[in-house]
């Protein structure tokens, strides 16, 4: 079955609500930007990549009222999750197209053109992808058992995936691949949403709990464990779903490389270290019960940060459509962009 998250129909923004996956499979429409905020805001899309889709289509909708609507829409776009940089990748690259049009351009053509960039964004992130995929696919043994965190599938991007892309990209070049998914405390999306997408087309795929996964390391060897990342500062250290961290300690100390899998738009050069990174910090609810059914006792506090910070000299590498990165990152991810820009 293929995954498609994000689509423009008739006008409307089209979300496969990930909120209720895997038992429910929806759709959302979102007529205004509003609409699409909350839709972020909420977790019925989510992931750094499809984060940045989604908003770009928001400044579409919000597009048909003109260009004062328009940048009231990216300014209420832009608060909604401030770790994913590729929201304001996105963001930003659809206030450049309306600071480049012609003074006077009326509704009709105004949107076309966002329309035609924020397609053209969400076009290219599936082509990010496959690379990313062709790319990480080649640090993967013939038979190999990977672990993974969160979900950086289709899901979270444009259809096809960062982490869960090499995943995919591995087996199209026919190596057995095994894949161990952990759970991701609070709301789930490694056992809702990554054991779905990969069960979904036949891929050997065991959920763990989150505490589960050094124990895993040990006694059902691991060969790689791969992640995706919400932003990636100027010195390699990555911010990623909460409990990333934790994995790549692990990953140290049983000798098993680290990969993230990010596409350029997800490297921030503005950001010097992870300690300048902004970290989300979510409703306690999250983590005092699930889906409406409360698990802690009333009055008790929850600590609930969304993401946290995994330092660069924890990860082996970093795996870009340009190709892979590895320390020292501070002077390879700079040179990778300079190499671009010229």
């Amino acid at each position: 079955m293929k995954v498609n998250p994000i689509e423009w129909n008739a006008g409307e923004l089209v979300l496969l609500d990930q909120r209720l996956l895997p038992g429910v499979v929806s759709r959302l429409s979102c007529r205004d930007v509003e609409e699409v905020a909350r839709a972020i805001e909420g977790l019925a899309v989510r992931g750094a990549p499809a984060i940045g889709i989604a908003a770009a289509y928001g400044v579409v909708l919000a597009s048909r009222e003109g260009i004062p609507a328009v940048k009231k829409a990216i300014s209420r776009l832009s608060v909604t999750r401030p770790t994913a940089v590729n929201l304001f990748w996105a963001l930003r690259r659809m206030e450049s197209l309306v600071a480049s049009l012609p003074p006077g351009m009326g509704p009709e053509s105004l949107q076309k053109a966002l329309l035609e960039e924020a397609a053209t964004i969400h076009r290219e992130d599936m082509e990010i992808n496959l690379a990313i995929g062709a790319h990480g696919q080649g640090l993967l043994p013939p038979s190999c058992t990977v672990l993974t965190h969160c979900n950086a599938g289709a899901l979270a991007t444009g259809g096809y995936g960062t982490a869960l892309g090499i995943i995919r990209a591995a087996r199209e070049a026919g190596k057995q691949v095994r894949v161990l998914a952990d759970e991701t405390r609070p709301v789930l999306q490694g056992a809702r949403l990554t054991a779905w997408e990969l069960l979904s087309e036949e891929f050997d795929v065991t959920v763990l709990c989150d505490s589960m996964a050094g124990s895993a390391m040990k006694r059902l060897g691991v060969d790689a464990v791969i992640t995706g990342a919400d932003r990636v500062a100027a010195n390699g250290d990555t911010a990623n779903k909460i409990g990333t961290y934790p994995l790549a300690i692990l990953a140290r100390y049983h000798h098993i490389p680290f990969y993230i899998a990010a596409p350029m738009s997800t490297i921030d050069l503005s950001t010097p270290t992870g300690r300048d990174i902004p970290i989300e910090e979510r409703p306690p609810e999250e983590v005092l019960g699930f889906q409406g059914l409360r698990s802690a006792p009333d009055g008790v506090k929850a600590w609930n940060p969304a993401f946290d910070v995994t330092p660069a000299d924890l990860i082996s590498a970093i795996v870009t459509e340009r190709g892979i990165i590895r320390a020292p990152y501070a002077d390879n991810l700079r040179r990778l962009f300079e190499q671009h820009d010229h």
